[in-house]
């Protein structure tokens, strides 16, 4: 993370920001402001006070969703031949990642899906909505969910 021992991942990254400016690095800077406008708006939305920070798993939450919108700007850009317009999402999805709990290989979840499978004793295609939750909830953020159903999908047919 940013190498602060007793931070919450939302103050780590707040304290981030003047860091960046004084590194001069752009991308980090337009990223963590981001963030920052985020996570607050995700306090107040909780119905707490706006200075209050987020808990960790709150964070991450945040985190993980802008991610996420970066990824899907990057696909509709690409696909609309926009390249001029994805290479910015793409530097700040890579500073996203870096805060994020690293994701497992597919051969890790595939390992883990197979034994949820027989530990769940699933067999059908009608049990696959219930079965991936429990798989994504055992899996804890650290497998993206579209490689986790595409992984279930070619199990159960």
């Amino acid at each position: 993370m940013l190498g602060y021992i007793s931070m919450t991942i939302h103050e780590s990254i707040k304290a981030g920001i003047p860091e960046a400016l004084k590194a001069r690095d752009q991308v980090r800077l337009r990223t963590f402001r981001s963030l920052v406008t985020a996570m607050t708006n995700e306090v107040v939305a909780k119905k707490r006070k706006p200075d209050e920070f987020l808990t960790d798993e709150e964070a991450l939450a945040v985190i993980k969703r802008a991610a996420n919108q970066r990824k899907d700007s990057i696909q509709q850009f690409d696909a609309a031949g926009r390249t001029e317009l994805s290479a910015p999402e793409k530097e700040e999805l890579a500073v996203l990642e870096s805060l994020l709990p690293a994701q497992m290989e597919r051969g890790e979840i595939e390992a883990i899906v197979k034994a949820k499978m027989i530990e769940m004793d699933i067999s059908s295609k009608a049990d696959a909505g219930r079965f991936t939750g429990a798989v994504m909830k055992d899996l804890k953020g650290q497998a993206d969910g579209a490689v986790v159903k595409e992984i279930i999908d070619s199990l159960l047919t």
